[in-house]
């Protein structure tokens, strides 16, 4: 047998590392992690990521009726109990929203005319049917009787602001679209279609079982495709102990009937595809945060209570025990006793400041032993670094939530007009955004459903010739531009400003400054400045600003004017 070198020998046994002289290669090393990954974030033994090991989770299973319903009851207690997440609710809600969400017709007449051939379909026939259409819905969504509520408490604008609430708190909202001709008959309803808003409690698996490959989450799917026909609803909520026998009952609705008309209306926002149902709220990636928040505030404010408490107190060098024996007092238990006996020197003390109340002013001065000396406690309460901790959280909470940081603290005490008008700008697109959202996906099939009946009952204006049924142009007859409250103004007068050189530069319309800035329908302006205009000749007085040059060119204002010029 062949005898090894000491360097082969060596490499048997060990491996290169104990080999003499032989040069050792570096190990391969990323920038960050020592594992050489493509990808920092994906390295296992990194110190920072080395106990981080989240799961993969389908869109559906996110969102599972065990987490969701624990997720969903935090954040309402925390909306319901918590200044900052109940006022971030509202602000949303106010600017989403408001008091008023409603419809302006846009209906589509260039597809309509395309599709049919029939060129009377054009804008003048688009205005004159949109007007139709909105005084008919205004009939029905403000109805002062409450008739297109199912439960005849909300008007429409209302309801939407309850369905956007849990929208924004629940993860998703639901309506069912109940039709009641029981209602229709004089000076009652008009119309029987009817919403009825939903608590997404409800929505739920029959009997609470477990999710099936058909059934996800109360949503009932079709297992060709993933989209969902039909939602299976609790007759009353699980925690309404006077309906306890109907909270142990599902009932099966269809998402729509065979003619393609909503029944059930459920919108959430998709975080992932394969999503059937929501759950998570705006407040889901902060909810920790602002739990720790609020205690480390009821904290300072207990420690603040306590100093306010113990204002002061009096200070002595002298041992108790100690003090009464000097006094005359014959031992401890007996100088703060109730024996009258004993008390020697300290009752001569006690009788010979009894009584003596001087003050100077108004202002008492204390009587004190020798040697003893009033204390103030010094409060530094709430301590240095609260504020600043209650600032960082609170930017964390409107980075989530798609507010500015003013809106969530309501502090604008140290921003100018540039950055809050730039904040505002910024959270402006995320509230408008969320307003189309949830526009599209639910107040605009409610719109559409209710726009069917009216197309059958009320006759709208159509133009001769060959037209389109309804339920083959549903999209085109019920195309609309939602109103919600303006993006307001900071600095009046040089924003308005502003939106006149767009107007008069050709970049913006009067329609788009109304509708972004006060929410306003344009026509209604147009239609008000009129009767305003009118009623300023009518009384003799002078038309104020640029409604002067509204005047017609023969009037004796015009004329005045003229020759004033001239």
């Amino acid at each position: 047998m062949a005898r090894l070198s000491p360097r082969r020998a060596a490499l048997q046994q060990g491996g290169r590392r104990n080999v003499p002289g032989l040069r050792q290669r570096p190990r391969p090393m990323g920038l960050h992690n020592p594992s050489n990954l493509p990808y920092d974030g994906a390295d296992y033994f990194s110190q920072h990521t080395q106990q981080w090991f989240p799961s993969l989770w389908s869109g559906d299973t996110t969102i599972g009726p065990f987490q969701r319903d624990t997720l969903v009851a935090r954040i309402r207690d925390l909306v319901r109990n918590d200044g900052w997440a109940s006022g971030a609710v509202t602000r949303v809600l106010d600017s989403a929203v408001g008091v008023s969400l409603r419809p302006v017709s846009k209906p589509d007449h260039r597809w309509l005319r395309h599709v049919s051939g029939n060129s009377r379909f054009d804008a003048s026939w688009a205005a004159e049917f949109g007007s139709f259409v909105d005084a008919h819905w205004r009939n029905w969504a403000d109805d002062p009787a409450r008739h297109n509520d199912t439960e005849r408490q909300l008007t429409f604008s209302q309801q939407m602001h309850l369905a956007m609430r849990h929208l924004l708190t629940d993860g998703d909202c639901l309506a069912i679209l109940p039709w009641m001709e029981d209602r229709v008959s004089l000076g009652r309803g008009r119309y029987a279609t009817t919403v009825q808003i939903v608590d997404t409690d409800r929505l739920s698996n029959p009997n609470s079982m477990y999710d099936l490959d058909n059934i996800r989450n109360g949503v009932e799917i079709d297992m060709r495709t993933g989209s969902p026909v039909a939602y299976h609803i609790r007759e009353a909520h699980q925690a309404d102990w006077f309906q306890a026998g109907r909270s142990v009952t599902w009932r099966r609705f269809p998402k729509e009937d065979e003619y393609g008309t909503p029944l059930v209306v459920h919108h959430f926002e998709r975080h992932q595809a394969g999503q059937h149902r929501g759950g998570a709220g705006i407040f889901a990636p902060v909810i920790t945060r602002m739990k720790m928040l609020a205690r480390y505030d009821t904290a300072e404010l207990d420690a603040a209570i306590v100093n306010a408490v113990f204002a002061a107190f009096i200070e002595t060098p002298y041992d108790p025990a100690y003090t009464a024996e000097a006094l005359g007092a014959p031992n401890a238990s007996t100088a703060f006793g109730d024996s009258p006996a004993g008390w020697g020197a300290w009752d001569e003390r006690v009788a010979y400041n009894e009584g003596r109340n001087l003050s100077l002013q108004g202002s008492r001065i204390p009587m004190l032993s020798p040697g003893e000396k009033i204390t103030a406690v010094d409060s530094v309460r709430p301590s240095s670094s609260f504020e600043a901790f209650e600032k960082t959280v609170l930017r964390n909470v409107a980075s989530a939530t798609g507010l500015s940081p003013m809106q969530v603290s309501n502090d604008w005490s140290d921003v100018n007009y540039s950055s809050a008008r730039g904040a505002l700008l910024e959270a402006w697109k995320t509230t408008d955004r969320r307003r189309m959202d949830f526009c599209t996906g639910f107040a605009a099939p409610i719109r559409l459903a209710w726009l069917e009946e009216c197309m059958e009952s009320d006759s709208p204006p159509l133009p001769s010739g060959s037209v389109p049924h309804f339920l083959e142009a549903r999209h085109a007859y019920g195309r609309a531009k939602w109103l919600g409250p303006g993006r307001g103004w900071i600095d009046p007068t040089k924003e308005r400003e502003g939106s006149l050189i767009g107007i008069q530069a050709g970049l913006s319309t009067l329609e788009d400054e109304a509708a972004a800035n006060e929410g306003r329908n344009w026509e209604d302006v147009l239609d008000q400045r009129a009767v305003e205009k009118a009623a300023f000749e009518k009384a003799g007085l002078t038309l104020p600003g640029d409604l002067r040059a509204d005047i017609p060119s023969g009037s004796e204002d015009s004329e005045n004017a003229g020759d004033s010029n001239a």
